[in-house]
């Protein structure tokens, strides 16, 4: 056999054009499975959009190679002559696609260096108007049963374990550990979709979909599993065409999305919260969210809304992370970009952690602001709603949170309690840090207030309003506020009915007054008289004011009096709480 001569090929295209063709058809193929797979925008403001054309180019070039059976003519030649032949055979048949691949890349780079910063700073400095609130005046106190208790661990913890209790459920479906803290029907809550088990268990319940969803009180720290007459049929755990993400993908092919939300409306319908993005500098820079696709998790209909009319129901269009990163831009390029590197002339930017907070029946992200040395000192913090962007300044210097935290743990470090991230509250007027403590397994086991300005006034006690009015007294204590700042009432009367209960290694009286359905709880710690109580007694409790609308309020007390005694010394933990008239003996 010559050397020289070619080598016979078999099982090739003929020619030219059919190798070209079925390279073609093959690119086609494997850029339909990558696209529904990776599922990029097909949007030229998408950097992935690049990607997948940068991907189609190459899956082309070695494709039109391999049926070239790696050598253009099939020809044995020396390296000079390979070269000369593959820049023939580039051109010749790969010219267009080669164009293409530089182009691409050239349009991404000069796109990304259009978008830098350091020539938009202007631009990205305005991607957030944030203008400067009242405190006390745009953040009203919150009463008891409005107070969330709970973070999202915790909160997570607390739906996963829900799951375990339902027998007919826990073998085919798992909780999701994906919420979504909302206002639902004005209180605050966590919502999140329940998952399929595993692929096997997809397959067998997919026709009815997911049965429910969990739902958890961040106030009363109540876990519920929530049925649905009909089962959803679009979430992430579907790893095909109702996958929501990919439902998503083919009927807004162009759209950029943010990651959707789990959220109910007001009727406790499940949907999922799409917002879509869009980039406001430059090509790929000044991220933000131009509106939300809102998608039915039942029946997968969907309907856009611009910003503007999204409903008042939603809680989250703008996620915590867009709205720090915009402040952030805010922040540091406030006196241009040189400014933000050198000399950091009033350069801020936001601490690290966030928390919610409801108001005015919307979900307000809140978060620290501090220089851009990141110290131990916060100059202000950030309230921004969900729905709307709307963010407000609120000069407040003072502790960080993570200072906040430490200080509420050295309160409890003999019981090994971490804190959660604190939630700001107006206590008095004052800007507080509300810091719920956990234990080793994630239960919430007692309340922190911290004083920002001064974090050294710490208050810590087993229940929110025992803490709250703790935390007033010492206010008063120090002379940050004024006494006047702490209503009081007295209610005498025959004592009716005594109940007890140690509570965090204490023992507390509830005591009930003939003719009234409230009961005041009375520590013996602080108020030993109280063991001496029998029904048939005449007393007098003099005690905080219940807030307007609480329902189940403990409120600390000043004195207690029995058949005209004088009070002890000291402050007596007198609350008042709504209990009903059949509550068990053991309170």
């Amino acid at each position: 056999m010559n050397p020289n001569q070619p080598t016979k090929r078999t099982h090739q295209p003929k020619g030219r054009l059919g190798r070209t063709l079925l390279s073609i058809v093959i690119t086609a193929v494997i850029g339909f499975l990558y696209f529904y797979v990776s599922l990029p925008a097909l949007n030229f403001q998408a950097s992935e959009f690049y990607g997948f054309l940068c991907f189609l180019c190459i899956v082309y070039f070695i494709s039109i190679f391999l049926l070239s059976g790696g050598n253009p003519d099939n020809v044995v030649r020396t390296p000079k002559e390979k070269a000369r032949e593959w820049m023939r055979f580039v051109k010749s048949r790969c010219l267009p696609v080669g164009i293409l691949f530089v182009a691409i890349i050239l349009v991404a780079l000069v796109g990304e260096l259009i978008s830098l910063p350091i020539f938009r700073a202007g631009s990205y400095r305005d991607l957030l108007t944030v203008e400067n609130g009242n405190f006390t005046e745009d953040i009203t106190q919150i009463s008891f049963d409005k107070i969330p208790t709970l973070d999202r661990d915790s909160a997570e913890y607390l739906g996963d374990r829900q799951m375990g209790t339902l027998s007919d459920m826990v073998s085919q479906f798992e909780y999701s550990n994906d919420s979504t803290q909302i206002n639902y029907q004005g209180r605050p809550v966590r919502v999140a979709p329940i998952d399929y088990a595993d692929l096997i268990k997809w397959f067998t319940n997919r026709g009815e979909g997911l049965p429910a969803y969990v739902l958890v009180d961040m106030v009363t720290q109540e876990a519920t599993v929530v049925r649905l007459s009909e089962g959803m049929k679009y979430s992430f755990s579907e790893p095909l065409n109702r996958n929501i993400m990919r439902h998503l993908r083919f009927q807004y092919p162009t759209y950029m999305f943010d990651t959707p939300q789990f959220e109910i409306d007001e009727e406790g319908q499940p949907w999922w919260i799409a917002p879509r993005v869009v980039k406001t500098i430059g090509l790929f820079g000044g991220r933000d969210i131009q509106g939300a696709v809102l998608v039915n998790a039942i029946t997968g209909e969907s309907t856009y809304y611009d910003i503007a009319d999204v409903p008042s129901w939603v809680d989250n269009v703008y996620t915590p992370s867009l709205i720090m990163e915009q402040y952030d831009y805010h922040g540091t390029l406030v006196n241009g970009f040189l400014n933000s590197i050198l000399g950091q002339r009033d350069v801020t930017v936001t601490t690290d952690g966030y928390n919610y907070i409801a108001l005015n029946d919307d979900v307000y992200v809140y978060t620290g602001v501090t220089s851009a040395n990141a110290d131990q000192s916060n100059l202000g913090f950030l309230l921004s709603n969900q729905r709307t962007k709307e963010t407000k300044f609120y000069a407040a210097p003072g502790a960080t949170e993570n200072a906040a935290m430490g200080s509420a743990q050295g309160e409890v470090q003999d019981l090994g309690y971490t804190a959660t991230f604190p939630l700001l509250l107006n206590i008095a007027g004052e800007p507080t840090y509300f810091i719920p403590l956990k234990d080793a397994t994630n239960l919430v086991k007692s309340y922190a207030m911290v004083n920002v300005a001064q974090y050294q006034v710490v208050t810590v006690a087993s229940t929110v309003s025992q803490c709250e009015q703790e935390y007033i007294r010492q206010l008063s204590d120090k002379g940050i506020t004024e006494t006047e700042e702490l209503p009081q009432t007295e209610a005498s009367g025959t004592v009716a009915e005594i109940r007890t209960a140690v509570l965090e290694g204490n023992t507390y009286y509830f005591i009930r007054l003939e003719g009234e359905n409230v009961f005041y709880s009375i520590s013996a710690a602080q108020n030993r008289e109280v063991v001496t109580l029998n029904v048939g007694d005449r007393v007098t409790v003099e005690h905080a004011v219940a807030q307007e609308g609480s329902t189940s309020s403990i409120l600390d007390g000043y004195s207690l009096t029995v058949d005209g005694r004088a009070p002890q010394s000291g402050a007596s933990h007198a609350s008042q709480q709504s209990l009903p008239e059949s509550q068990p003996d053991a309170a």
